[in-house]
């Protein structure tokens, strides 16, 4: 994914509720990517005050939000304002 061309779609609180909603789109055709400045790993605390930020290419923005609030409504899915 060329982050040129990508948006920050949703600021998900940990990197496993961004990786599962990375997953879901996937799963119905949306490249996704999940970026968060944790140091690698090492320090997870800070994906909590930085956030994990999930990136789709613009053109996917309407129907990935459409698929996350869906998943959302339906308790599948924490997606945060």
């Amino acid at each position: 994914m060329n982050l040129d061309d990508a948006i920050v779609l949703e600021t998900f609180s940990n990197r496993i509720e961004a990786e599962m909603a990375a997953g879901l789109l996937e799963s119905e055709g949306i490249e996704a990517m999940v970026m968060a400045d944790d140091a690698g790993g090492t320090y997870p605390m800070l994906q909590f005050v930085r956030g994990v930020r999930l990136m789709v290419f613009k053109e996917d923005e309407a129907r990935a939000k459409e698929i996350l609030a869906a998943m959302a409504e339906a308790g599948d899915l924490i997606v945060e304002p």
